[in-house]
């Protein structure tokens, strides 16, 4: 393991005023995005609406991680510059997705698990000749009458504790997302007790398996009721509980906790960030973001494939980053 080049990277993932851009959606999830907006998703609308992200003006300002999907590793931008290469060059970290998506867990009753650990030490040692330097492994947790089971919360703790110290092995640094789906009917209060549970399992998987917390990223969902719940979101009941679990469960040598937007809007991820950054609460632990939709989603909606709508849609892309780097830093933009 390589402590110096650990320690640079994690220097770089918490530089003030910044947080990572998820760009690392499957080809189905983002098929699915592309489609919204009436564009079908080919290899190059792919890297077309990639390269509209990544080339906007100053979001080195705002950004100090991107998470690519293994596709875009691959691509360049529109003069050729490979896209790992265009933000070394902002100062920007690139990074990876590693994970090979979920299946059923077998005797889980219904829970889930993620794939991908045959084989990463190779995908790794891949990754890093094309520039990645930190990587990114999500479970999913959903919210139901029987679910997660104690099984489901195990197994998956154990899978990512096992990712995170593959990655730190081979000179990366892990972002780690145990994700409780915002899903569901269930009440806030659900999603705090399950939440909880999950975090808690997942430091002791941690812990086990000898991971280095001072070098890896939390990236976690915030406490919130479920999507069809018909609760409404209060920026400071989430902020105050979201808080509380997360002074329970993670020791203070994490240095930084990058939420997930996990399907919220794009503004209320903004307010529920900046409400936990002006809590009095004491947080050992820089509160980032690691958004994708609520970042990404004002863009697309712009742009529809068109060139034309290049530069309004570039700029509401910096409006959510500009937005967010400031909730990071309990300012109002």
């Amino acid at each position: 393991m390589s402590v110096g080049e650990l320690q640079k990277t994690i220097r770089d993932l918490i530089a003030p005023g910044k947080g990572v851009l998820a760009a690392d959606e499957s080809s189905g999830t983002i098929a699915k995005r592309l489609a919204s907006v009436g564009v079908e998703s080919t290899e190059e609308t792919r890297r077309a609406y990639r390269n509209l992200l990544l080339t906007s003006p100053e979001i080195e300002k705002y950004l100090c991680g991107v998470i690519l999907f293994e596709e875009t590793l691959l691509q360049s931008d529109d003069a050729g510059n490979m896209f790992p290469a265009l933000l070394e060059g902002k100062g920007i970290v690139p990074g990876i997705k590693v994970d090979k998506g979920t299946i059923p867990l077998v005797g889980g009753g219904g829970d889930l698990i993620t794939q991908g650990l045959d084989g990463l030490p190779d995908r790794l040692a891949t990754y890093k000749s094309q520039g990645a330097r930190f990587t990114k492994w999500r479970e999913v947790y959903e919210i139901g009458d029987e679910n997660p089971t104690d099984l489901g919360i195990q197994a998956n703790a154990d899978v990512l504790a096992r990712y995170a110290g593959i990655c730190q092995e081979s000179g990366f640094v892990p972002i780690v997302e145990p994700e409780v789906l915002m899903d569901g009917t269930h009440s806030i209060e659900q999603c705090e007790e399950v939440t909880e549970k999950v975090l808690h399992a997942v430091f002791h998987a941690l812990y086990q398996h000898g991971v280095h917390l001072e070098y890896m990223l939390l990236k976690p969902n915030m406490i919130l009721p479920g999507k069809e719940s018909g609760a409404p979101i209060d920026a400071t009941e989430v902020a105050e509980r979201t808080l509380r679990v997360l002074r329970r469960t993670v020791p203070a040598a994490v240095p930084s906790i990058n939420f997930l937007s996990g399907g919220q809007s794009s503004e209320d991820a903004t307010k529920n960030l900046y409400a936990m950054n002006i809590s009095k609460v004491s947080k050992p632990w820089v509160l980032s973001f690691s958004f994708a939709r609520a970042l990404q989603q004002p863009a697309m909606g712009i742009w529809q494939g068109d060139s034309n709508n290049k530069d309004a849609a570039q700029a509401a892309f910096k409006e959510r980053l500009s937005a967010n780097s400031a909730a990071r830093d309990g300012k109002k933009n």
